[in-house]
């Protein structure tokens, strides 16, 4: 670990020498790249000189404990190096921690795209409740939710819906979101008072750039037509939706949320963009789960995530065994509570990743 660190300090005074070059400065496709590689890896050189100094520090104190006869200040001193090796403990895993291999999407935007499963009517209501639940956490975190397709039911609820979530770090958070969703609960519409079980499946893709995915204008079909509401009427009267499919994928999006047609194509490119980023990773990921399934055995990512059972008003997420009797916080956007740990829980794991690979 720390011969790497030792790189990082060279590029980053190398980078602090390039960076004040006037003429470097002039150019602006070259300057921008190196400053924001500067900012990237300023912290953790910021966390390495402290964890020296740490390291000092200690030194410093057990020369004196050494030295020093009166045993009231070998006590103080000894309170010192104990001190001084908690913080030293937790700077050497922060910068562990800095050390993993970023996801190259945690600072993306994020297409969030939900699904009615098993259940009829009641999971689309309960797709309905965790797309209001997702809006009201963006606003807590300040982030802009802007609707990109939709698939109401009569009664309130969603069997589809799509939208953008655009803010710093949405993706880095909302991607432990992606799976199955079970509800347990007594439908409006059961009349004996009996326990259902529904499903909702959800996707977070990180939304794509057009230098992320080449799209050949030439694989598309694109297809316009009237767009229509519950029930089959008529929202607009011109011919305003977007059908856009990716010939060699076999992805279809549509878009029809918005009365101009321009801006339903630009919503669904933008949905097919982050479709086929996903599906590429995706299919990398099948190839390394493969190559791992005989030494680790294998996990089937589509079954659920989380339970949300509301007699109980608990909430539970089963990837990391975690339960709170909060569901009716949890459903207004009070989600850091099971977000954080399970980011704690996938950070430990890539530290067990990253040591097993330094193995």
């Amino acid at each position: 670990m720390f011969d790497k660190l030792e790189n990082v300090v060279k590029r980053f005074q190398i980078l602090e020498s390039d960076l004040s070059n006037p003429e470097l400065i002039a150019r602006q496709k070259e300057y921008l790249p190196l400053a924001k590689e500067h900012a990237e890896i300023a912290p953790i050189v910021e966390a390495y000189q402290r964890y020296k100094r740490l390291h000092q520090d200690i030194d410093d104190n057990v020369a004196l404990l050494e030295a020093e006869q009166d045993s009231d200040m070998r006590d103080l001193i000894r309170d010192e190096i104990a001190q001084l090796r908690d913080q030293l403990e937790r700077c050497e895993l922060e910068l562990k921690l800095m050390l993993v291999p970023k996801d190259p999407n945690d600072d993306k935007n994020v297409i969030l795209e939900i699904r009615a499963g098993t259940g009829g009517e009641e999971a689309a209501l309960f797709a309905a409740e965790l797309f209001r639940m997702y809006v009201r956490y963006a606003e807590q975190r300040h982030w802009k939710v802007e609707l990109l397709d939709s698939h109401p039911t009569d009664i309130g609820g969603f069997k589809e819906i799509t939208a953008a979530i655009n803010g710093k770090g949405a993706y880095s958070r909302l991607k432990f979101e992606r799976g199955t969703h079970r509800v347990q609960r007594i439908p409006a519409t059961e009349s004996q008072g009996r326990v259902h079980t529904s499903a909702v499946t959800v996707a977070v893709l990180p939304e794509a750039e057009e230098v992320d995915v080449f799209i050949d204008a030439n694989d598309l079909r694109i297809d316009v037509f009237r767009s229509s509401g519950p029930g089959g009427q008529s929202v607009n009267t011109t011919d305003s939706a977007v059908r856009i499919t990716h010939i060699p994928s076999g992805l279809v999006v549509i878009c029809q949320d918005e009365k101009s047609q321009h801006k339903n194509k630009a919503k669904a490119m933008k949905v097919l963009r982050a479709r086929l980023l996903d599906q590429t990773r995706s299919e990398q990921e099948a190839r390394i789960a493969q190559e791992r399934k005989s030494q680790v055995g294998s996990g089937d990512r589509s079954e659920r995530i989380r339970t949300y059972n509301y007699p109980q008003n608990r909430v539970s997420d089963h990837r990391i065994n975690l339960t709170l009797y909060r569901l009716e916080e949890f459903l207004t956007g009070d989600l850091d509570g099971i977000i954080d740990p399970l980011i704690t829980h996938f950070q430990a794991d890539a530290l067990r990743a990253a040591g097993g690979a330094e193995g």
